[in-house]
């Protein structure tokens, strides 16, 4: 245990060394600031980012569930009940209600027809969109909702050619009227009114979508004064928000009272708010898996760096330390010997780190929450900051404290005895083979530590090269990984070319699509599928429905696919949410009394898949069973067919032949991949991830120009040495470059594998989180672009101190050794 005469010996050599020293303080500061304030702005990022949409939510007065309480039936009845929704406000529990209708809208022409047809378009009651479950303006403004001839359209779903400011002319009808204005017939309006867009909205339930989610967006929300005037005859329905007093523990008991209230018939349309808040957190939560990712590679290379050059500065003191010795200090004074200074450097670069990551803080969240979330500007993670830095002080004091009692005089470190150097083989190789003289020698520096007093630490110049290397390899390595899985739909579900859907009426005839699909030379395979909803196990699960040995089918991660009618395969996060595993025999209710006991065969990769605005199957969720298991499923007769193209079609051609099958004018449509919520997400991350790769990508080349500058320095004397016996200021220069490339080289030899692994780990690790096929890439082209960075790299540093070795008064060097 140190004394007070220990420490305060310490201090005064720290402020009698420092003049020389400073430089490396303030490099250790720096990249210790840089690095580790990346890692910690990094996971600040990731913990920011998965929980934006909550945030934004909050922000948006929130309803607790929605539901329909009005239905057009006929041509003579309303979409539109006030008494139902009065009865649902005086439900014990209900807090507040508001509601939005859907007004029968047709967007005039000049002459006054409507080309288009009518069809339901969103327009608030009472407040619904405008006080809760606010929509949230991205341009413009928000429409009055006391003037009638304004309202705001949807930003995400409407056509670009749209703009604020633009005025149209809407007519508005009765449930009758539309019905006949969409045979044809020509309708005069109950109303016509010139409408102004005033601004551009997201609606709190497009926080994060998929492709078939998005298919619902688009068009104008209309304002309470116009909603008012017209809900009693031109709604085609009505939904209604409900705030709860219990909040969301309440839902259950409020959608069973709810539920009996109904009239007998109608439509049960539930829509829980937390339900989606749980989809947009699980369409974010990849991404923050990958800052958390990138955040952890950068910690563990700003340790690792940090630790490099604490070591390095540690040992520039080393010469004094058995002087200090004869002179009567303890041993635990002359490990204290250094630390003040390191300790200091430490702890000023910890604070730096906080202040990096602090500025870094704007870049999050990344994603599609980003344009909606409430506050983008500095944020201060206390948990991350302070946390981070604490562990940045503690295992960098703790790593110095060992090093210094390691090359402390009677400590664990021991000199070498003089013996050959570990070099003298590739040495003896590089004479053997006609290398020059200077080659020779700086193999011989790069690879030869030394004994005694003169011993070199070799292993920290080509550990800090190594470190480099593997950072860099193991970040290239999850970023190709990355922009595979986002550029290969087959790794996220869509293991097929094209989806054809029928549009009206809602299934294919089975027969024509045989004709058609069989001799299509370009045609692999084929599935017809049933969409539904099943209880397995008491939990309600999105459907794939398709017969069992079908062709086409969602990839597989465990298991087998579907072989007998008794069998199910789940996605991975249904099958955790079950608490079951492949083989085990779950409930299937489907309906009315209908209950199956199957097994489960496998787990797969499930594609978005479904009908826009209802439940449907996701990345990890959902299920796949036989269509005889769904109620009112007809044999010969699917919602949609799926079709996969022979390698080397011609997708254009095809897509076209194939439209023949689903008519556009009956609203048919052949599409091809419906990305996840969570890979729509990253294609809006934008530079963040780039940004952090070039901070990161900076600070692994300054650890690698440090090492090679250490080591070059600390080879001064032999350079004097060679100067002395006739090498020439060119032929020194060209020894430095040699022993700069051979350190790299030995660098990369182990850092390109280990960071390569490293990466692979992390992305088996990544994909299997995120329920996706695991197929971890390894750029060739970007490992040879590393490879000649680093050499091009290694000799750029060496010329600098190159040109100092042949400017190096050699006898005065010596004299001073």
């Amino acid at each position: 245990m140190p004394s007070a005469s220990d420490l305060r010996v310490a201090w005064y050599r720290f402020r009698c060394t420092f003049g020389q020293r400073w430089t490396g303080y303030l490099a250790l500061v720096l990249l210790l600031g840089l690095v580790g304030g990346l890692a910690l702005g990094s996971l600040a990022a990731a913990r920011r980012t998965q929980a934006a949409f909550p945030a934004y939510l909050a922000s948006t007065n929130p309803s607790d569930l929605t539901v329909l309480t009005g239905n057009f039936g006929d041509a003579g009845s309303s979409g539109y009940d006030p008494a139902l929704i009065a009865k649902i406000a005086a439900l014990p529990g209900v807090r507040h209600t508001t509601s939005y209708v859907g007004l029968n809208v047709a967007v005039l022409a000049p002459d006054g027809s409507a080309p288009g047809g009518a069809g339901p378009v969103a327009a608030s009651v009472d407040g619904e969109f405008f006080s809760t479950d606010r929509v949230t303006i991205v341009a413009g403004q928000l429409a009055d909702p006391g003037r009638r001839d304004e309202a705001v359209i949807d930003a995400l779903g409407t056509p670009p050619q749209v703009h604020v400011g633009d005025v149209a002319a809407f007519g508005f009808y009765t449930n009758a009227q539309a019905a006949r204005l969409n045979t044809g017939q020509r309708v005069k309006p109950v109303l016509r009114v010139n409408v102004r867009v005033t601004g551009k909205a997201v609606f709190s339930s497009e926080g994060a979508q998929d492709d078939v989610d998005t298919l619902r967006n688009g068009g104008p929300l209309f304002t309470p004064a116009l909603a008012r005037q017209l809900a009693g005859c031109c709604a085609n329905y009505t939904e209604t928000a409900v705030q709860l007093t219990g909040g969301n523990s309440a839902v259950a008991a409020a959608e069973a009272r709810i539920q009996r209230l109904l009239p007998s018939g109608f439509p049960v349309e539930f829509y829980v708010t937390s339900a989606t808040e749980s989809k947009a957190e699980r369409a974010i939560e990849p991404t923050s898996i990958a800052l958390a990712v990138f955040g952890g590679i950068a910690g563990l290379a700003a340790l690792v760096i940090a630790g490099q050059l604490i070591g390095r500065q540690l040992r520039l003191g080393a010469g004094d330390l058995a002087v200090l010795r004869a002179l009567g200090s303890r041993q635990a004074g002359i490990v204290c010997d250094g630390l003040p200074g390191v300790g200091c450097a430490v702890a000023a670069g910890a604070l730096l780190a906080g202040v990096v990551a602090v500025a870094l803080s704007p870049i999050a969240p990344v994603g599609p929450v980003r344009a909606v979330y409430p506050s983008r500007g500095l944020a201060f993670d206390w948990t991350v900051l302070g946390g981070g830095a604490a562990l940045l002080i503690a295992v960098l004091s703790l790593l110095a404290v060992v090093v210094a009692r390691r090359q402390a005089p009677g400590g664990a470190a021991r000199a070498r005895r003089p013996g050959p150097g570990s070099g003298t083989f590739w040495v003896r190789a590089a004479r053997a083979g006609g290398l020059p003289a200077s080659a020779a020698e700086g193999i011989r520096l790069a690879l030869d530590s030394g004994s005694g007093r003169r011993q070199v630490p070799l292993r920290s110049a080509v550990g800090g090269t190594a470190l480099a290397i593997v950072v860099l390899m193991t970040t290239v390595t999850f970023g190709a990984s990355l922009q595979t899985l986002v550029s290969h739909p087959a790794l996220y579900g869509w293991n097929w070319t094209f989806a054809l859907n029928a549009g009206s009426p809602s299934y294919i005839a089975m027969d024509r699509a045989d004709a058609l699909l069989s001799r299509d030379p370009a045609v692999a395979g084929w599935t017809g599928i049933y969409f539904a909803t099943a209880r397995i196990d008491g939990q309600t699960v999105p459907v794939i429905g398709m017969s069992p040995h079908s062709p086409v089918a969602p990839p597989l991660l465990s298991g087998h696919g579907l072989d007998t009618a008794g069998q199910v395969v789940l996605g991975s996060a249904t099958l955790a949410q079950l608490h079951k595993r492949v083989g085990d025999v779950v409930t299937v209710e489907t309906g009315g009394a209908r209950t199956f006991l199957v097994r489960i065969a496998g787990t797969a990769t499930l594609p978005s898949l479904g009908a826009p605005g209802t439940l449907h199957t996701e990345m990890g969720t959902g299920a796949v069973f036989s269509y005889q298991l769904i109620p009112g499923a007809v044999s010969g007769q699917p919602n949609e067919i799926l079709v996969s193209l022979r390698p080397g079609a011609d997708p254009g051609a095809a897509r076209a032949r194939l439209q023949a099958l689903v008519p556009a004018d009956s609203g048919g449509s052949v599409s091809g991949v419906q990305r996840p919520a969570e890979i729509v997400g990253y294609r809006t991350m934008g530079t963040a991830p780039a940004l952090l790769a070039a901070a990161l990508a900076v600070g692994a080349v300054s650890s690698l120009w440090l090492a090679l500058m250490a080591s070059v320095r600390q080879r001064r004397r032999d350079l004097a040495v060679l100067k002395t016996l006739g090498f020439t200021r060119r032929q020194l220069a060209a020894t430095v470059a040699w022993q700069a490339t051979v350190t790299v080289v030995v660098g990369t030899a182990a850092g390109v594998p280990l960071g390569i692994a490293l990466g692979r780990f992390l992305w088996d690790l990544f994909a299997r989180q995120i329920d996706v096929i695991p197929q971890p890439i390894v750029p060739a082209a970007a490992i040879a672009a590393v490879i000649a960075g680093a050499l091009l790299i290694a000799n750029l540093v060496a010329v600098i101190p190159g040109r100092a070795a042949g400017r190096t008064p050699a006898a005065a060097l010596l004299r001073s050794e």
